[in-house]
């Protein structure tokens, strides 16, 4: 047409698109029923309260423990909605990437990868994730891969050079062959692989490079044969064998240079350095946080992607950084391997450059929590930075877990203490701040997870209380005859059957339901009480146990029984006492309301409710109950933990008798 008139240009094919869910009205129509039940279950509480004059203290004293576990799961519940009031599903294009922007115009992408202890997280697991990252559908010449080894060790920086030489011949078979699971242990592993001599030979070269990586993990040093024509072993050389403890210089080494080193086909490799900042007693590490902000490169733990500026103050507000250089808009035109570069590198990696700045503040990952993901991930959002969620069929990262039982707990303890550090703020508390910046919705999104540890209040009532007071034919909660029986039942069923449905409609099965939430179950009585316990030690100035990590080390018993779904206990550790002495009492208690119904005891008088209560925990226990009395392998209950927890179940159970019956 003449002069363009009518030409419309033509719209850029999407990204992403996301339509909201249809049990959108479902929910919120549950939820204003769910919400009446609720305070008339509250009034319920007020009423017996208010009876005190003609009731004894005990009854008061059960009423208001009650009362306060109820008010517990109600805040829960309503912080829980957040997530329902409008669910949405999304759908990623990832094909239409270079129809929107061209290849070289493609962001630079920065990936950080943690580890501290090459003997709980083996450098083999450490180098699949990063040969993983190095091999990314993406330009090579995009990619920087930064290794952060709080642990300073020679055992990790070694297994990086030798996986830097295998990802030579790596990243080029991934891209002939056109490989989806590119971390190699995944591929290998796989069952559905064509044989081909290219296939033989990179299989031997990784099994080669895996052998020799981990011989030297289980030697515990780094023999000369082994770096005679490693071209970092000028490095090793002047590495102490006690160069891992406490305190200790910042190493930075440029394992590949993606303006220099280049993979058998003759293409640039991408980035690949290995940061271990500097150590001292005097002065604090802030643990992951800190060494994220060693770099204030772009951040991917939690399955994430920050965009640098985010580091820098809000949207509208930059806050700089005290040198230019780490500005978000800063352009390095210098040679990473440069002498100006690395030392700058080396300063910023010190123990003394936070001093006196906004660092872990205002600037970079927040410092104040132990769970430094999700604080810093709420302190952006409060600040106006949005966030977008994708979830894609074939996930985008895949996470390392513990596979004993001991050990989730103590990762779980761990966030549960940085949690409540969140939750009491006295000036970021999630609620009160977090509603005010971000909006009621979000504020309760956050608190949902902030409070996750005061979870332990309810599980500990209803797991003791009520079994308690049946062994000794007392009534606390409502006969069958009464209304309120109804009201319970809807409550117990309302939320069970709408947490199982959302699982099971974001493609869950029962079972793994099943699971979780008995694994909630679980956390109630272990890391949940400890975690609060020590935060409260913690906040009161005591001095507590210091940071732990979480230990991803699979040996071939352990991992038999990991993946044949049976649970791994085999420590003695006073986590597992609560939760073998609910196992207990409530085996016990449903045992006796059982006989008791048979012999056709009135069961109308308040004991069908506990009975039926102690039944479900007891289906929940009986992964415990298998490991005190039916196994004899390692990962059993220990009998020391057994013995404490029968003779205070005992102590308990007497204790309650003398209560009820005075």
């Amino acid at each position: 047409m003449e002069g363009g008139k009518g030409l419309r240009a033509a719209p850029f094919p999407p990204l992403h698109t996301f339509e909201p869910l249809r049990r959108t009205a479902l929910n919120r129509i549950f939820a204003a029923f769910y919400t009446c039940a609720i305070i008339v279950l509250l009034y319920r509480h007020a009423q017996a309260l208010l009876n005190y004059s003609t009731t004894s203290l005990l009854y008061f004293s059960i009423n208001f423990s009650l009362l306060i576990s109820d008010l517990v799961l109600a805040f829960m519940w309503a912080a829980a909605q957040a997530y329902r009031v409008r669910p949405i599903r999304r759908k990623e294009f990832p094909e239409n990437l270079k129809r929107v922007i061209k290849e070289e115009d493609y962001p630079g992408l920065d990936v950080f990868i943690c580890t501290a202890d090459p003997f709980k997280e083996p450098p083999m697991n450490v180098v699949n994730t990063a040969l993983s990252l190095m091999a990314y559908d993406y330009p090579p010449e995009k990619i920087s891969v930064y290794v952060s080894d709080d642990g300073g060790s020679a055992l990790t920086l070694f297994a990086f050079t030798e996986a830097a030489k295998f990802a030579s011949y790596w990243l080029p078979f991934c891209r002939e062959q056109n490989i989806m699971e590119r971390s190699p242990e995944v591929y290998f592993a796989s069952n559905n692989l064509s044989w081909s001599p290219e296939f033989e030979k990179i299989k031997m070269m990784y099994e080669n490079m895996k052998a020799k990586v981990e011989h030297v993990v289980d030697k515990g040093e780094i023999s000369d044969e082994y770096i005679i024509d490693n071209p970092h072993r000028e490095a090793f050389k002047k590495w102490t064998k006690d160069f891992t403890r406490t305190d200790h210089p910042a190493v930075i080494q440029v394992i590949l240079d993606r303006s220099e080193d280049k993979d058998v086909s003759g293409n640039y490799l991408p980035n690949l350095i290995y940061v271990s900042r500097e150590k001292s007693k005097t002065s604090p590490h802030h643990f992951k946080a800190g060494a994220l902000n060693a770099l204030g490169p772009n951040y991917v733990g939690s399955g994430c992607f920050f965009q640098r500026r985010v580091f820098f103050g809000g949207p509208s507000e930059m806050v700089p950084p005290e040198f230019d250089e780490l500005n978000s808009n800063n352009v390095v035109d210098k040679p990473i391997k440069s002498e100006e570069i690395l030392e700058f590198a080396h300063h910023v990696a010190g123990c003394n450059y936070e001093n006196q700045t906004k660092w872990g503040y205002l600037n970079g990952f927040r410092y104040g929590s132990l769970v430094e993901d999700y604080y810093t991930g709420f302190r952006l959002q409060c600040e106006g930075w949005k966030s977008l969620f994708c979830n894609p069929k074939r996930a985008a990262f895949l996470g390392d877990n513990p596979i004993t039982i001991i050990d989730l707990l103590g990762q779980c303890k761990r966030w549960c203490i940085g949690l409540l550090e969140v939750a009491f703020s006295s000036k970021y508390n999630t609620l009160i701040y977090g509603s005010r910046s971000m909006g009621i919705f979000m504020g309760l999104a956050y608190s949902h997870y902030a409070f996750w540890p005061l979870w332990c209040i309810p599980v500990i009532h209803y797991s003791f209380l009520p079994q308690l007071a049946l062994l000794n034919k007392v009534s606390i909660l409502p006969k069958t005859s009464e209304p309120w029986f109804f009201l319970y039942v809807f409550l117990f069923l309302g939320a069970y059957g709408q947490d199982c449905l959302d699982f099971v409609l974001d493609g869950g099965s029962i079972k793994r339901w099943w699971n979780a939430q008995r694994m909630w179950m679980i956390r109630g009585l272990t890391c949940y009480v400890f975690g609060s316990v020590e935060y409260l030690l913690k906040s009161l100035g005591i001095s507590t146990h210091g940071f732990t990590l979480t230990s991803k080390v699979q040996d071939d018993e352990q991992s038999k029984r990991y993946w044949q779904g049976t649970f791994e206990f085999g420590v003695p550790s006073p986590l597992f006492v609560p939760l073998t002495m609910a196992a207990i009492i409530n085996l016990f208690s449903f045992l006796y309301g059982l006989k008791e119904f048979l012999v056709g005891s009135n069961m109308d008088g308040g004991l069908f409710l506990p009975m039926v209560l102690s039944g479900l925990i007891v289906l929940n226990c009986l992964p415990i109950y298998g490991a005190i009395a039916l196994r004899n392998d390692k990962g059993k209950m220990p009998t020391q933990v057994t013995v404490i927890a029968t003779f205070l179940s005992a102590a308990l159970s007497s204790f309650a008798y003398l209560i009820f019956n005075q």
